[in-house]
């Protein structure tokens, strides 16, 4: 089979997240942070790795003004068309978020779909301590996980394939250490034979060890939770919602 790089596997890997994360999860989740955080329409959400822009447009009508980060430009031309198409309260910024720049100030900042085990132990820690001078006052953080090693350990396959919209993926992954991570190779392939293989590293922390970063970098840790605002975080639990205050 031919490996390539085409328009095929471009728009695919564009709609996975679609595919795979239901709308009514994104539905419960943006209503989660507009009840626990008291968001009022005005108030300002900073939305970190905001993907093709989810939780940015479910917040922004609600009239909540939104600042979304990506260093993607097809998630952020994307959010960009329906912000116009819509009129909605978005600011979007393409750039890599260990890097990115504002003067502004937000109420809550928000980091889902697994996106900070992206990074390193220093690169959070310097992403968090960014974050925590962005926001006001006993401003907040929510971070949604589904890799604390809590979860991580119990739910790690080393090998497992789907097909998704005529896709089939084959994932073939490694538990290291030191740094803890999951380091893993995924093989696509289309209808039609052609291929491609995507690598990936998630690094694995304990609920612990978050706090202790979250500590570094000005926060206070509140709360975890299994089922935002309803079920504290337990072991078992498949997702993982980090509530972190700026002290």
């Amino acid at each position: 089979m031919e490996n390539i790089n085409n328009s095929y596997f471009d728009g695919y890997y564009k709609d996975i997240w679609r595919t795979l994360i239901p709308a009514e999860l994104t539905v419960k989740e943006a209503d989660f942070m507009l009840q626990f955080f008291k968001l009022q329409p005005g108030h300002s959400v900073l939305d970190l790795m905001c993907g093709y822009g989810r939780h940015a447009i479910a917040l922004a009508k609600m009239g909540i003004f939104v600042t979304a980060v990506d260093n993607l430009p097809d998630y952020i031309n994307e959010i960009n068309d329906t912000v116009e198409k819509e009129n909605l309260p978005v600011k979007t910024i393409q750039e890599d978020v260990i890097h990115f720049h504002t003067t502004d100030i937000f109420d809550l900042t928000i980091c889902m779909g697994n996106s900070l085990n992206f990074f390193n132990a220093a690169d959070t820690v310097s992403l968090l301590s960014a974050v925590a001078t962005k926001l006001m006052e006993k401003g907040q953080i929510l971070i949604n996980s589904w890799s604390l090693a809590e979860i991580a350990i119990k739910s790690f396959t080393a090998n497992s394939w789907a097909t998704i919209d005529g896709m089939k993926i084959l994932n073939s992954s490694k538990y290291l250490f030191q740094p803890t991570r999951i380091e893993s190779e995924s093989v696509f392939i289309a209808p039609d034979g052609t291929t491609e293989t995507k690598t990936a590293i998630d690094y694995i922390y304990s609920a612990a060890e978050m706090e202790s970063m979250l500590n570094q970098a000005g926060f206070a840790l509140k709360e975890i939770y299994s089922i935002p605002g309803r079920k504290r975080f337990t072991l078992g639990d498949q997702r993982a919602y980090i509530v972190a205050e700026k002290i």
